[in-house]
């Protein structure tokens, strides 16, 4: 899927869902064992906006059996690692050292990111340097 605009890079998307109290704590270890790099850009991930997990524990784990579903209020961080084991290993421990839950939510899903061709559309109106508009630009 290369073309002259954008190039394909495969690797891993990874999907935590946690209480949004905690998504700090997990983005920080995942930093800190990651960069999380696209491009001339480090640190990129995705939050989303809170939405309900549930669950009923069996009371096998460390919480007592629950008769009805539990509601918690959570967000899902998201961020696309290189296809690198011992990198994912490490950030999957990561995850699961800073996450709060006895059986965290990860998904870790083989897929492809695209990546620009540098110089590239450089005049094209609607780029974040040729609008005045633009607001959340550094």
């Amino acid at each position: 899927m290369e073309t002259e605009r954008f190039g394909c890079e495969a690797g891993l998307r990874i999907v935590v869902q946690v209480p949004e109290a905690h998504e700090r704590d997990i983005r920080d270890a995942v930093v800190a064992e990651a960069a999380l790099s696209w491009g001339d850009y480090d640190r990129v991930s995705f939050t989303t906006r809170s939405g309900t997990q549930r669950f009923r524990s069996l009371g096998t784990g460390h919480n007592a059996a629950t008769p009805d579903t539990v509601e918690v209020e959570c967000v899902e961080l998201s961020f696309f690692l290189a296809s690198d084991a011992p990198l994912a290993k490490g950030v999957l421990h990561a995850i699961y050292a800073a996450h709060p839950y006895e059986e965290p939510v990860v998904f870790v899903t083989p897929c492809l990111r695209t990546r620009h061709v540098r110089g590239t559309d450089e005049d094209n109106p609607n780029r974040f340097w040729n609008r005045s508009d633009v607001d959340w630009a550094p």
